[in-house]
């Protein structure tokens, strides 16, 4: 019975998920988030996971507050990055309450910024929707990179002049801007 309610949970949000999740991680307490978007003025504060999978209309709030704004395009966001998002605000004892510097970027926005800045990656994880640039309401920025670095979950770039961190599920890597 537990194996057959494990395979279901870990089946169920295979579509939403770019790499399946240990069935432990699947299934526990509902996690949500709250997204202001410093570009737009917007704000999204959903449960995206209610315990045992990814929340597909809570998923699609989300990702239009993350769209690229300069070319008002959406584009789907790896569920990883909601999760890590969330166990970082869960180890700074904060709610989950971030600003978002940078989500999206489509590769005509990526390109445009990449060619007026050398801190903007050419092959950004951004365009796989795999990146996200934040801060923490209530936290520093310096200890949201300390709890990202130790979490080892993939990239932190740290910007302390623009005062925000970077995280993405790509290979665990870190980096100052």
């Amino acid at each position: 019975m537990l194996a057959a309610t494990l395979a279901t949970a870990v089946a169920a949000p295979a579509i939403l998920h770019t790499r399946p999740a240990p069935a432990a991680e699947m299934i526990g307490p509902q996690r949500w988030l709250e997204l202001f978007n410093t570009h737009t003025g917007e704000t999204v504060s959903v449960a995206y996971h209610d315990g045992r999978r990814v929340v597909a209309d809570a998923v699609a709030k989300l990702e239009r507050v993350l769209r690229d704004h300069r070319a008002n395009e959406v584009h789907p966001i790896d569920p990883d990055l909601y999760d890590q998002l969330s166990a970082v605000a869960l180890e700074a004892g904060r709610d989950a309450r971030f600003e978002v510097i940078s989500g999206y970027r489509s590769p005509h926005s990526n390109a445009k910024l990449a060619a007026a800045s050398s801190g903007v990656a050419r092959r950004s994880l951004h365009m796989q929707g795999r990146a996200i640039d934040v801060r923490l309401k209530g936290a520093s920025c310096a200890s949201v990179r300390d709890i990202a670095l130790a979490m080892a979950r993939g990239g932190v770039g740290f910007y302390r002049k623009s005062n925000f961190v970077h995280l993405d599920t790509g290979r665990v890597r870190s980096w100052q801007g």
